[in-house]
């Protein structure tokens, strides 16, 4: 199973055949349309089995083909955004993220309200807008501390398992502030059991800046 997870800086209705191209079984997209507001068009044929979250008319959404099954688990966020958790196949749950101010520690927050719903087949995927370079040492509610709690659950980052990097000190950037190539930074994350991966990567190209400040990313399992 193939799923890429991409902030599309809005108008996905637009963008949506970008993506469509690498051919994945879900889609993760952040700052998305909801397609209920676009009925018969392009956009609502390819949304035949989603499932959306937002606020107005951006948000997060989790497209998935026809044959897969995808429904909503239904947990609580308590006014925090923007967070979606689905049911795939009735097999695993697949928790979309794009974490909005105050990033990290609106995901935290999260994190703990349904961390003891996470197992071996959990797989967090998503736009934490969030790097352990921006670690504020006196405080949990930071990036190095959700990590550790995660791999407690045997979640572990998959770009830094298959690269063999450090955590903030990555060198394919998610992320080019203003779309300067100058300005990368890795923000976007996916974390799964590691016998799980089968590939990992970050779709780096710079034709990405085209439609996007950010680069897709992408999973095998």
């Amino acid at each position: 199973m193939r799923i890429i997870s991409w902030n599309c800086n809005g108008k996905f209705r637009e963008k949506f055949k970008k993506i469509k191209e690498w051919n994945a079984d879900i889609y993760v997209i952040q700052e998305c349309e909801n397609p209920q507001n676009y009925i018969d068009t392009a956009y609502s044929d390819f949304a035949k089995n989603y499932i959306w979250n937002g606020e107005k008319n951006k948000g997060l959404g989790i497209f998935a083909k026809e044959n897969i099954s995808i429904e909503r688990n239904g947990w609580e966020s308590n006014c925090l955004r923007i967070f979606l958790s689905v049911k795939v196949n009735q097999d695993f749950d697949l928790l979309g993220v794009w974490a909005c101010k105050p990033y990290i520690r609106e995901y935290y927050a999260y994190q703990c309200m349904h961390i003891e719903k996470f197992n071996d087949k959990t797989i967090i995927i998503g736009d934490f807008n969030s790097n352990k370079i921006w670690d504020k040492t006196h405080s949990v509610k930071n990036h190095t501390h959700v990590v550790k709690e995660l791999e407690r659950k045997n979640l572990t980052s998959a770009y830094h398992y298959i690269y063999h990097e450090k955590q903030g000190e990555e060198k394919q950037p998610t992320f080019f502030l203003y779309r300067h190539l100058d300005k990368g930074y890795h923000i976007d994350h996916c974390f799964i059991k590691e016998d799980r991966i089968k590939n990992y990567q970050v779709l780096h190209s710079r034709s990405w800046l085209d439609y996007s400040d950010h680069m897709p990313i992408l999973l095998e399992i």
